[in-house]
């Protein structure tokens, strides 16, 4: 892996942490599905005119139109949908480890579907990365988590992974920002369709909620989304999963800073224990260069 890839890697990893503490600004003043059905319909269609100014199209192939469709879907409505659902029971930091365990199940069902192979420092890695996430998890659930919104965010995490499966056919063949705006037009509709069978329109207008929203369009919804697809396309879904290990500790950090939300021994040493996981999980990618062969002179 490249330092650019690692670099992608943690600039996505920290807008989309970000993500959970603007969530929960944002349901605390609105209602969630509706909300972000309004955000998806902004990013895309910005997404979708950057993409026309840089000569992109939609003229996709029929692998890109299904990946497109899934992704969104998947991602934009059931993930987001949920865990914006969630976040009005259960704090930003503990939906952002739960978030984090999705890399295990993106390694499993690349082995199960596609046939990849995992080295075994990478399975230790994931194993760490799991403990890890576990670690910090039992001490927030110590607290009294809200059953029914972690049982929101497993399911939402299990849709983010055949999300994730899925850049696999969508960001091939270029187009990626038409593609991102696409997947994210896909999301808006599936949600303006289901929000009114699940909420009312009530918002409490507040300078914190258009701040919130506003940045929740753009840097975790818009920018992020395209380096995710520029990091997948770069590494692979197996490895740029791996990043999302970072999620507990960036998701912490910023919902302590932003929200005051409590940071304590456990979370530390968790954080630690994740970044270990990634440590290992990325040597494992590293392929000895044969030496060079030298020839007769």
């Amino acid at each position: 892996m490249d330092l650019r890839a690692i670099g992608l890697g943690l600039a996505f990893a920290f807008m989309w942490s970000s993500a959970f503490t603007s969530a929960r600004m944002i349901v605390a003043d609105a209602p969630p599905l509706t909300s972000l059905a309004l955000r998806f319909l902004i990013s895309g269609i910005l997404g979708i005119v950057i993409a026309r100014a840089m000569g992109q199209t939609w003229s996709l192939t029929r692998v890109q139109w299904r990946s497109t469709f899934i992704f969104g879907l998947c991602q934009n409505a059931i993930y987001l949908g949920l865990f914006f659902v969630a976040m009005q029971r259960i704090e930003a930091s503990l939906a952002s480890i739960v978030a984090a365990a999705m890399p295990l199940f993106v390694g499993f069902f690349g082995w199960i579907i596609f046939g990849d192979r995992l080295r075994p420092m990478a399975i230790l890695g994931l194993v760490l990365g799991l403990g890890g996430v576990a670690l910090i998890m039992g001490s927030r659930l110590s607290g009294g988590a809200d059953p029914t919104g972690l049982v929101l965010c497993v399911i939402g995490t299990l849709a983010l992974t055949v999300a994730t499966l899925s850049v696999r056919g969508a960001s091939s063949g270029g187009n990626v920002l038409m593609i991102v705006g696409l997947q994210m037009l896909v999301g808006a509709a599936a949600l303006a369709i289901a929000a009114p069978f699940f909420e009312t329109w009530e918002v409490t207008w507040t300078p914190r909620l258009v701040m919130a929203f506003f940045y929740t369009t753009l840097i975790p919804g818009l920018l992020a989304t395209f380096t995710w697809f520029v990091l997948v396309n770069r590494i692979g879904a197996v490895r740029a999963a791996t990043f999302h290990f970072l999620n507990p500790f960036f998701g912490v950090v910023i919902a302590w800073w932003v929200l005051g939300e409590g940071v304590g021994m456990l979370d530390i040493v968790g954080a630690v224990i994740i970044a270990v996981g990634i440590l290992a999980v990325q040597l494992s990618k590293q392929v000895a260069k044969p030496a060079p062969t030298r020839t007769a002179a």
